[in-house]
């Protein structure tokens, strides 16, 4: 009669995982939470990066130059050329069609460095972290990546009434998280994954 039981009790609580890993979500506070990672993506330039340009046989033209507020770069024989929003691949292609008017079948290489990314990429903080700020998105960023790079909450926060806006499909939504319950009690299920573009927001205590 044991043996039964345990083996019912094991196929329910199989059957209870699975219909979890099945719906593709968490729920936390009532709220669903989608927890699929996202699929790796190339990195999109943005202004702020710094991209160093290698034209082959050609050192004269080659340097490392900083993406402007604006998106584009300039470098020699090169103007105003736009960066933002293009793989280092494409942007390698785009000068060496620039520079082909002047360079007889330029090969050039595009390595970035100083990652910031475009603004549709960036993780916003705002409100009362220590170091309110926009961050770059990473591939597989959980909310506890984000509270480490921003120095945590300050004294003052409403941790567990914070939230993020996201958005899902042209729709902007807001979703509940616990930043004391995670920061203060060490509740690992109060930590979800982050989007490109969500911003944190972290209201202030009112006592």
């Amino acid at each position: 009669m044991n043996v039964i039981r345990r083996d019912f009790l094991k196929k329910l609580v199989g059957s209870s995982i699975m219909g979890g890993l099945a719906s593709g979500c968490a729920v936390r506070s009532g709220i669903a939470v989608p927890e699929t990672p996202l699929p790796a993506n190339d990195y999109l330039i943005g202004p702020g990066d710094m991209v160093n340009i290698i034209v082959w046989r050609n050192p004269e033209v080659s340097l490392t130059v900083a993406v402007r507020p604006d998106g584009k770069i300039t470098t020699p024989l090169v103007e105003d050329l736009m960066a933002s929003g293009k793989t280092s691949t494409a942007l390698a292609r785009d000068i060496e069609k620039a520079l082909g008017k002047f360079i007889q079948q330029p090969v050039v290489t595009v390595i970035v460095t100083g990652f910031v990314g475009p603004y549709s990429e960036q993780i916003r903080v705002i409100g009362q972290a220590a170091k309110p700020q926009a961050l770059p998105y990473r591939q597989g960023m959980s909310l506890m990546d984000v509270l480490i790079t921003v120095g945590g909450i300050t004294d003052f926060a409403a941790g567990n009434k914070a939230s993020i806006i996201r958005t899902i499909n042209g729709q902007q939504q807001k979703v509940g998280v616990r930043l004391f319950d995670l920061i203060r009690n060490g509740d690992i299920s109060a930590n979800i994954s982050m989007r490109p573009g969500d911003v944190l927001v972290i209201p202030e205590s009112f006592f």
